[in-house]
Protein backbone atom coordinates (compact mmCIF):
# COMPACT_ATOMS: atom_id res chain seq x y z
CA UNK A 1 0.00 0.00 0.00
CA UNK A 2 1.56 3.31 -0.85
CA UNK A 3 1.39 6.12 1.77
CA UNK A 4 -1.46 8.05 -0.49
CA UNK A 5 -3.56 5.61 -0.41
CA UNK A 6 -2.79 4.97 3.41
CA UNK A 7 -3.60 8.15 4.01
CA UNK A 8 -7.07 8.25 1.95
CA UNK A 9 -8.07 5.47 4.16
CA UNK A 10 -7.24 7.51 7.39
CA UNK A 11 -8.85 10.22 5.91
CA UNK A 12 -12.49 8.14 5.17
CA UNK A 13 -12.00 6.67 8.82
CA UNK A 14 -11.78 10.07 10.38
CA UNK A 15 -14.90 11.42 8.69
CA UNK A 16 -16.59 8.41 9.91
CA UNK A 17 -15.47 9.05 13.36
CA UNK A 18 -16.11 12.49 13.35
CA UNK A 19 -19.34 13.39 11.62
CA UNK A 20 -20.36 16.93 12.96
CA UNK A 21 -17.01 17.99 11.46
CA UNK A 22 -17.07 18.77 7.59
CA UNK A 23 -14.99 16.52 5.44
CA UNK A 24 -12.95 19.51 4.50
CA UNK A 25 -11.81 20.51 7.53
CA UNK A 26 -10.99 16.54 8.49
CA UNK A 27 -8.65 16.72 4.71
CA UNK A 28 -7.18 19.95 6.18
CA UNK A 29 -6.43 18.38 9.69
CA UNK A 30 -4.76 15.26 7.43
CA UNK A 31 -2.87 17.55 5.03
CA UNK A 32 -1.35 19.71 7.94
CA UNK A 33 -0.46 16.60 10.13
CA UNK A 34 1.14 15.03 7.28
CA UNK A 35 2.85 18.03 6.19
CA UNK A 36 4.88 17.27 10.12
CA UNK A 37 6.35 14.49 8.47
CA UNK A 38 7.80 15.97 4.97
CA UNK A 39 11.36 15.70 5.90
CA UNK A 40 11.27 12.26 7.76
CA UNK A 41 13.46 9.73 5.93
CA UNK A 42 11.88 7.13 7.32
CA UNK A 43 8.14 6.88 5.70
CA UNK A 44 6.45 3.48 7.37
CA UNK A 45 5.07 4.14 10.45
CA UNK A 46 3.80 8.26 8.87
CA UNK A 47 0.24 7.29 7.92
CA UNK A 48 0.12 6.09 11.74
CA UNK A 49 1.11 8.82 13.00
CA UNK A 50 -0.80 11.46 10.22
CA UNK A 51 -3.79 9.88 12.16
CA UNK A 52 -2.95 9.77 15.73
CA UNK A 53 -1.92 13.58 15.67
CA UNK A 54 -5.17 14.51 13.13
CA UNK A 55 -7.39 12.37 15.34
CA UNK A 56 -6.13 14.61 18.59
CA UNK A 57 -7.21 18.13 16.20
CA UNK A 58 -10.37 17.24 15.42
CA UNK A 59 -11.17 15.72 18.93
CA UNK A 60 -10.85 18.93 20.31
CA UNK A 61 -12.43 20.76 17.64
CA UNK A 62 -15.32 18.39 17.93
CA UNK A 63 -14.66 19.45 22.03
CA UNK A 64 -15.07 23.12 21.21
CA UNK A 65 -18.14 22.77 18.87
CA UNK A 66 -19.70 20.96 21.83
CA UNK A 67 -19.22 23.52 24.11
Amino acid sequence: MTEQTALTEVTGRLIEEFPGIAPAEVEEAVRAAHARFDHRPIRDFVPLFVEKHARHQLAHLHIAASA
